[in-house]
């Protein structure tokens, strides 16, 4: 009701307005030619089109795409959005065109009154600062060298959550994993984030912090559709966001002062929790444009609080979701567990543990977390892109003035043209002869699925993500065996929060694997 009582409200107000600004606008734009889409009204734009809730846009997009084709425009509101759906459209505007398409629209409305901008890799708009930012991400935390440092804290995380889920297999009672797989993630996050293996109570501090303002920002919808009006009618939701932002720096910029005390003491008075390094401590040096063209400026507490955010939010919500989709799969199907748990058993010995050197040995691990991936990517679209000039695809403009562009994840990776009963999970089709043997999930020669997007803005931590999904799969099935609740079949049914998670989460009945020993 909200909404709609808004596109009343708009009509009565600008639908003049809109009208003689429509009529010049087509005379500027006439010989260009947009993507197809559904008609658009002045001020709502699509919005009739989309009137079911926001959650709902996939199965409306997919419906328009049978009518419409793989490139396709909509209206939102006052904003133009053109949506691609076809793995060849998007080779061609990610790879072959990366660099025109590597920009971001620019911060929404509602980004803007609480006070944030771009301040962050993923959204930073491609030029110097994202360069900056992506050049520390991925030499200073996310390369080979600087992970393989943190394999303690994956070790340790490891057994933590095996402690765990063996204490509730022990009461006899179906374990219901998705917490403990998210707090197991946040744990690690922490840790490489802040160099700190914090108590259980800080870390479910700073994880509800993070959640509450992700998935609180999904009610500013509405200041997409019309933000000048929102304002007004939707205060509260602005003051909310802005108490959830506040909440977040007052956790975590005493973090960051206790690391920047750390550096200046020169590593002296270290305690038995802390590491040697953390991705804080690569920002506090860092140097960044200046975004009014004068000198390089050090982070603010501010800045650093906003990238650690990124870090915390994208290497826990996402590997957590994948990590449930695959051991439901691995639930309800269980001959592919036991084909998985016997190429463990062949590599580490069934008293092994997998050790991360062990993880190149597992090819069928692979192809599990591959399949898992395309099969349940945990976002079903990209962070939109942005084009910095006007360029054709297919004889169709594509233009800079676009608000976004858009790439449907799962219309790929479900591409019957592609894969071979896309729907079923079987991961063999990434083992040799499989049509997937061949899958390069950076998408630079072929795109067949894009879990982590393509091109210049791929997810940087994409080879973490990897290494923890094959890490924590290999060792969840290498230590119990994994049931389905007796009368209960594993629900596959999604549900839009953040990610695209289970609605009812997994709940199994895991049993201690018999251990043997030698001697």
């Amino acid at each position: 009701m909200e909404v709609w009582s808004l596109i009343l409200l708009s009509l009565s107000l600008f639908v003049p307005l809109a009208l003689l600004l429509r009529r010049r606008k087509r005379c500027s734009e006439s010989k260009q030619v947009l993507p197809p889409g559904p008609p658009a009204f002045p001020i709502v734009g699509n919005l009739i089109w989309l009137r079911r809730s926001f959650s709902d846009i996939e199965a409306t997009l997919r419906s328009l795409r049978a009518r419409y084709g793989p490139l396709l425009t909509i209206h939102i509101g006052a904003r133009r959005a053109i949506f691609v759906a076809d793995s060849s459209l998007a080779h061609k505007l990610l790879i072959q065109k990366g660099a025109v398409f590597a920009d971001r629209p620019p911060p929404g409305f509602a980004t803007r009154l609480v006070g944030g901008s771009q301040f962050s890799v993923s959204s930073a708009p491609y030029g110097p600062l994202w360069r900056v930012l992506r050049r520390n991400l991925t030499a200073e935390i996310l390369h080979p060298s600087r992970v393989k440092l943190f394999q303690q804290g994956r070790d340790k995380v490891l057994e933590i959550l095996l402690g765990k889920l063996r204490r509730q297999a022990g009461a006899g009672e179906p374990v219901v994993v998705v917490e403990w797989f998210q707090y197991a993630m946040f744990c690690l996050l922490v840790f490489m984030c802040f160099g700190e293996m914090l108590d259980e109570e800080a870390v479910r501090e700073i994880e509800k912090a993070e959640r509450d303002s992700l998935l609180y920002s999904r009610k500013l919808n509405v200041f997409f559709f019309f933000p000048w009006i929102a304002k007004f009618v939707f205060r509260k939701r602005l003051t909310r966001i802005r108490e959830l932002r506040q909440r977040e720096k007052d956790i975590l910029i005493p973090l960051i002062k206790a690391r920047r005390r750390l550096t200046e003491q020169g590593g002296n008075n270290r305690s038995e929790n802390s590491f040697q390094y953390s991705y804080v401590d690569s920002l506090l040096d860092l140097e960044i444009p200046d975004d009014k063209g004068g000198q390089n400026r050090k982070l603010t507490d501010d800045d650093i609080v906003s990238l650690s955010s990124e870090l915390l939010i994208g290497g826990t919500d996402t590997t957590s979701t994948t990590l449930q989709w695959i051991m439901a799969n691995l639930v309800k199907h269980q001959g592919i567990q036991a084909r998985l748990f016997d190429e463990i058993s062949t590599v580490v010995g069934e008293a092994g543990e997998v050790r991360e050197e062990d993880l190149g040995k597992l090819p069928y691990l692979k192809a599990v977390v591959m399949e898992g991936l395309r099969r349940h990517p945990p976002g079903h679209f990209v962070l939109p892109h942005a084009a910095t000039e006007d360029t054709a695809l297919d004889g169709y403009l594509i233009p800079r003035t676009a608000t976004s562009l858009n790439f449907l994840v799962t219309e790929i990776n479900w591409d019957a043209k592609l894969w071979k009963d896309p729907m079923e999970f079987r991961p063999e089709r990434f083992l040799p002869g499989g049509e997937g043997a061949d899958a390069d999930i950076t998408g630079s020669r072929e795109i067949k699925m894009m879990p982590f997007g393509v091109g210049r803005r791929i997810c940087p931590g994409l080879g973490l993500a990897m290494l923890h999904l094959e890490y924590f799969v290999a060792n969840l099935v290498r230590a119990f065996e994994w049931k389905p609740v007796d009368g209960e079949e594993v629900d596959l049914t999604e549900k839009l929060e953040f990610t695209v998670v289970m609605k009812n989460p997994l709940s199994a009945r895991i049993t201690q694997r018999q251990v043997t020993t030698a001697g």
